[in-house]
């Protein structure tokens, strides 16, 4: 049941409502709401923010239309308690939602024990669709829900409606019909992506006369790497075109708290070894993390994503909204450019790699799954009508905590800080401001990860410092973002005082938010991760 205070909550805000309406000209309508998440989706994987191989005009138009953040976050590096914070404005460590769910199984190689996460979003959170609803919103979720099956699903924290309605699960099982998502089939030959969209426009056009928050939450470009036959084609005659890269296809990438790390100069060297020419968990603990953006199904999923918000602003302008609707693009994570070894002894067909490794994040290190940039640095860019310098960006970060906060005060609604605790306001930087009230931006992840075989751990971003502080040996990293984006140069050694400073804040984070901490494996046994497998 929900608790009284939420019940006050939405009283209370019913009444501000119904006051700011009585106030309200007849034809001043309340702003409307796109928020147009992409799954997976990594930092340079659209044209604007960098890539040459993926084709992404509207998102690019859409950039020069509103405000991109060059230093946008998402609080985790998978997905779920992405999805949990956007729409509570809180870390998932404070509800304890720090997984993707239902969450990694325990094995024998972990020193500790995942942390067991709550399985559903608790009802007493009032999320952003209720706050809206309670102000007259229309609120539809299109698209992946992934925050707790049935009774908690999206049809109970607030929306309306839900397409594919009784699917709560985080990806698809295709994106080629039949669909086979809870009755949800489509039609012969029809994608996934683009009947998701057309169930997006149906809804505009059913609410287009009253304010509305569209979610528009996209499976693509998760797996399964399934591009739309006519874009694969297309970029399979780009890619015959282009010149081979001069990186490598693939890097290896190792455990920094190991006791077998390996060193910057062998990250490259090791790939000419028998021993780490596989696909698979290497020795070492190590993985091979993709170098190349030549993934041509991959590529086709990003440009059907790309269509699909060009057909929703092409939609808007035509019933004469566009004006009147603030557009927000993000992703959940960074690109997969790392394989999932949810079974640690998973071993990948050298025939199937593009179904494994999705993108390259480059010139970020790591990928979804890792704390370095590339599991946590993601594309977000705002279209509004109050924005003072429309096509412009803006380096100040920002975390997805700060959505909640943000579309409240862009529709006119008061801030609910105690609701949105973790959030903050970027509206004075729409408006030309560069900063915001913010001390740091924190990350908590105890549990192994399926997307490496690094240790579970947190991490803070402060100023331009970012330190990483894995729990198993108890292992920092200190990166200068400033000056070393690729986060390359590990200074920790050379400075003790900003280490300690910055891992004092995080514990006392991880405190104010009653962050859980990992527990001993009874079942512990030193270097007993399987021998890999072919899959």
């Amino acid at each position: 049941m929900k608790s009284a205070r939420k019940s006050l909550f939405i009283i209370t805000l019913s009444v501000i409502a119904l006051s700011m309406f009585q106030c309200r000209q007849k034809n001043d309508k309340p702003v409307n709401v796109v928020f147009f998440l992409v799954d997976d989706l990594g930092w340079t994987d659209v044209g604007c923010y960098g890539s040459s191989f993926y084709e992404t005009p509207n998102i690019d138009r859409l950039a020069n239309e509103g405000i991109r953040f060059t230093d946008a976050y998402s609080v985790c590096h998978v997905c779920s308690p992405a999805r949990a914070s956007i729409l509570t404005g809180k870390y998932p460590a404070r509800i304890n939602m720090t997984d993707w769910l239902p969450g990694r199984k325990d094995y024998p190689f972990q020193q500790y024990k995942n942390v067991e996460v709550n399985q559903q979003l608790p009802f007493e959170e009032i999320t952003l669709a209720e706050a809206l609803k309670s102000r007259g919103y229309a609120t539809g979720i299109i698209g992946k829900w992934h925050l707790g099956e049935d009774p908690s699903g999206p049809l109970a924290h607030g929306f309306d409606f839900h397409v594919p309605e009784g699917w709560n699960k985080g990806w698809p099982l295709s994106y080629y019909a039949p669909f086979r998502l809870s009755g949800f089939e489509g039609e012969e030959d029809e994608y996934l992506t683009d009947r998701l969209t057309t169930e997006a426009l149906k809804f505009i056009d059913t609410n287009r006369d009253k304010p509305f928050f569209l979610y528009l939450s996209h499976y693509a470009v998760h797996d399964p790497i399934e591009g739309r036959p006519d874009l694969v084609g297309k970029y399979d005659k780009k890619l015959a075109l282009q010149q081979p890269g001069l990186t490598p296809p693939y890097i290896l990438e190792g455990n920094p708290d190991a006791d077998s790390r390996i060193t910057p100069d062998e990250r490259s060297t090791l790939l000419n070894e028998k021993g780490y020419e596989g696909y698979s968990a290497l020795p070492g603990g190590t993985v091979k993390i993709k170098q190349r953006q030549d993934n041509t199904h991959f590529a086709a999923m990003v440009e059907s994503v790309d269509e699909s918000l060009g057909r929703v602003v092409s939609r808007l302008e035509e019933l004469g909204l566009a004006e009147n609707t603030i557009i927000i693009f993000t992703s959940d994570n960074g690109g997969m450019a790392a394989a999932n070894f949810g079974n640690p002894a998973r071993k990948i067909d050298p025939d199937k790699l593009d179904k494994a490794f999705s993108t390259s994040n480059l010139p970020l290190r790591g990928a979804k799954g890792w704390l370095y940039e590339g599991g946590i640095r993601v594309p977000a860019i705002v279209k509004w009508s109050g924005i003072k310098s429309p096509g412009t960006s803006c380096r100040v970060p920002i975390v997805n905590t700060d959505f909640y906060p943000s579309i409240l005060e862009m529709t006119g609604a008061a801030l609910q800080p105690v609701q949105h605790p973790d959030g903050k306001s970027f509206v004075p930087l729409l408006r030309g401001k560069n900063e915001i009230d913010r001390e740091a931006i924190y990350w908590h992840f105890p549990h192994y990860s399926n997307h490496g075989m690094q240790s579970p751990g947190g991490a803070i971003r402060h100023g331009n410092y970012k330190l990483i502080e894995y729990y198993e040996n108890n292992t920092v990293q200190l990166f200068d973002l400033e000056k070393d984006l690729e986060e390359r140069q590990d200074i920790s050694g050379e400075n003790p005082e900003k280490v300690n400073d910055l891992r004092q804040m995080l514990h006392k984070w991880r405190k104010d938010v009653a962050a859980r901490m990992m527990q001993a494996n009874p079942d512990y046994i030193p270097n007993s991760a399987p021998a890999p497998q072919t899959r």
